[in-house]
């Protein structure tokens, strides 16, 4: 593969495909049927340097800058969100059919100096990506060389899912769960409602959530499952109209059009001793509304293996 290519495709056959963009290891589409499951802004910015607005940023070591500062001792300063998404990732395995037909890429990140210029560790990242007929499996693993540091971390999957209308969504798996409401000063409240609609400005990290989440109304009105494993919290995240002004890469008009359901660990830190590893994985799957068996759940799919 050339330097110069920014981008690495897998498809599936039947115009089922899905595009990663090294700068990030970005999933910026991912088509079923020729249809796009993922929002990505007519406002993105794609020049190697800004994050882009959309898709599947991989969202590590923080969360913020400086929201929970005890969870990352040296931590002083860095981009919001961490600074993997602005990394170029190498391709540790370019895509690959697989006996069974799906395709499968893995993807890589290690420490250089300017991640360690904001976070001077040691790390190594793995990012395997399957992409089946109507499913997209993502595996994470995250490793500590050093034979003498610890350090701690957040990981997050920041999905932007397409819509025709937020406000017709509904998400499950939440119910009872406490959640950390950025909107109202990182105040704790527990969600009461069994399903979980969006009306307005929401940015909640729900923590010890279900391991399985329908998000009702996605594209063509289908839904969404969403399957994670070693991922305890799920955050919601729409800006509305007066947040998504204030952001310069996402138009005015397009906040009905995303909803951003996001598997993670977030709400506390992953503290990885010298010489383990952490794995983490989701699965992805749009189906329709008369698709019996919805609450299959193969625990044994989600278990990565890097």
């Amino acid at each position: 593969m050339a330097a110069a290519t920014s981008v690495v495709v897998l498809d599936r056959g039947n115009n089922t495909t899905c595009t990663i963009n090294l700068h990030g290891a970005t999933v910026v589409s991912w088509r079923v049927n020729n249809q796009e499951q993922l929002f990505v802004s007519k406002q993105a910015v794609f020049d190697g340097k800004k994050a882009i607005r959309g898709g599947i940023p991989f969202v590590f070591p923080n969360l913020y800058p400086l929201s929970y500062p005890a969870q990352f001792g040296a931590w002083t300063f860095g981009p919001g969100h961490g600074f993997a998404r602005l990394c170029r990732w190498s391709v540790e395995k370019p895509p690959e059919r697989m006996a069974s037909g799906d395709v499968e890429a893995i993807f890589s990140l290690m420490d250089n100096e300017f991640t360690r210029s904001m976070w001077n560790y040691p790390f190594r990242l793995t990012y395997r990506l399957i992409l089946r007929e109507k499913e997209l499996h993502f595996n994470v693993g995250v490793y500590n060389p050093s034979k003498e540091h610890t350090f701690s971390f957040n990981l997050l999957l920041h999905t932007y899912f397409k819509v025709p209308d937020v406000r017709r969504c509904q998400i499950t798996g939440l119910h009872g769960c406490t959640f950390i409401d950025k909107t109202r000063d990182n105040q704790i409240f527990q969600e009461g409602r069994d399903v979980v609609t969006v009306n307005e400005w929401t940015d909640r990290i729900y923590q010890n959530t279900q391991p399985e989440h329908i998000i009702t109304n996605v594209v063509s009105g289908r839904k969404m499952r969403v399957q994670k494993y070693n991922f305890p919290d799920t955050v919601v995240w729409n800006p509305w109209l007066d947040k998504a002004r204030d952001i310069p890469d996402f138009g005015d008009d397009e906040f009905p059009n995303m909803i951003c359901v996001e598997s993670g660990h977030v709400s506390s830190p992953v503290i990885l001793l010298p010489g383990t590893a952490f794995e983490a994985s989701q699965i992805l799957q749009p189906f329709s509304s008369w698709v019996k068996n919805e609450k299959q759940f193969n625990k044994k799919n989600l278990n990565p293996r890097l």
